[in-house]
């Protein structure tokens, strides 16, 4: 369930008082430490006892490492299977805080306050919880839902301008496989800022928990939602292994440009759709220099893809603007020249 906070944050109030809590744990990093906590601490309403648990803000934290200690911590702290954990944070913390919650004692209770708009709009929702190994993303983790999903736009205001826009290429994404008008909405906003976002979350969390609600383990429907993720997350792993950062939703801005140009190449989409489509992932989002990795080396994390069946890479493509299609086979050819065409817009 999904609910928008008033400023008197009644709703997780209501929450809080009819669970029965043994212990709280507020799971942040340093930035929601200081940015979001004290709004929570001053409208939070609770006689249960509550632990702050701060880790390290940033991708290259979200490993087994800081699981094993988030697990030490609880255990120290004698967190039993009536205790809550509340992440606070942006799509590593509720991706990191999920996992652990889920796991811990064979899974305990949690619930997501997500701070950042691509954890609004998509890494909060759905139960999808994970970890990082050797580099490639979400390659451990669980399917379990969070009780529910508290969201407070104003929380927004704390985002600077790169960690805005890569919440919006989740939402750019919902639009372009499931809603046409919400594609349209998106690309109309002349100017990406929490007041011009902030009509549109609600409706991207609606078409991604719905989405969720048809498919939960991922067997059909729910495979649309990686558009653009099978190049993205791949090209974010070479980065990662190279001790560089590339924004979340950056890798997915480039994986939705090149996998728009798979579904031509695939015959789904015409060539004038697929420019149109590009061309306004570009008004947005700025060219990702890929020329420095090999394609054999693209493409290998792409047939690790753990949504690769018997040595196929599986794509998520689109076979219109609010259509997503999945299972999508493509051969490697296309492949290199989808890669191809992303390399020569650069000039």
């Amino acid at each position: 369930m999904i609910t928008l906070l008033d400023d008197d944050f009644s709703g997780l109030n209501q929450f809080l008082n009819d669970n029965s809590t043994s212990k709280i744990f507020i799971l942040v990093d340093e930035n929601t430490h200081e940015y979001c906590l004290p709004t929570l601490l001053a409208n939070m309403e609770t006689n249960v006892p509550f632990e702050i648990i701060e880790i390290e803000a940033g991708e290259e934290h979200k490993n087994i490492g800081t699981a094993v200690q988030l697990w030490e911590i609880l255990s120290e702290f004698e967190a039993d299977r009536k205790a809550l954990v509340i992440n606070l944070g942006g799509g590593v913390i509720t991706d990191m805080g999920g996992f652990v919650a889920s796991t811990y004692k064979r899974g305990i209770k949690f619930i997501n306050i997500p701070t950042s708009l691509l954890a609004m709009c998509d890494a909060s929702i759905g139960g999808k919880t994970g970890i990082d190994h050797q580099f490639l993303k979400n390659i451990i983790g669980t399917f379990a839902e969070s009780e529910q999903v508290f969201i407070y736009p104003k929380f927004l205001k704390t985002l600077d301008f790169i960690q805005l826009r890569s919440g919006f290429a989740e939402m750019l994404k919902h639009g372009l496989i499931a809603d046409a008008k919400h594609w349209e909405d998106l690309i109309n906003i002349t100017e990406l800022s929490e007041n011009n976002l902030e009509p549109y979350i609600l409706r991207s969390t609606e078409i991604k928990q719905d989405v969720v609600e048809k498919d939960f383990k991922e067997q059909n429907i729910r495979k649309n939602l990686n558009f653009g993720h099978t190049v993205g997350h791949a090209i974010e792993s070479l980065y990662l292994a190279n001790n560089q950062l590339l924004p979340h939703g950056e890798a997915v801005a480039l994986g939705m440009i090149i996998e728009t140009h798979l579904s031509y190449l695939n015959q789904l989409i015409t060539e004038e759709t697929s420019l149109e489509i590009i061309n306004n992932i570009r008004k947005f989002f700025p060219y990702v220099d890929i020329s420095q990795y090999k394609e054999e080396d693209i493409l290998a994390l792409m047939f690790n893809d753990k949504k690769n069946t018997d040595g196929n890479i599986n794509f998520s493509l689109i076979e219109g603007i609010g259509i997503g299609v999945f299972d999508q086979k493509v051969s490697e050819s296309k492949l290199i020249s989808a890669l191809d065409f992303y390399k020569n817009l650069k000039n």
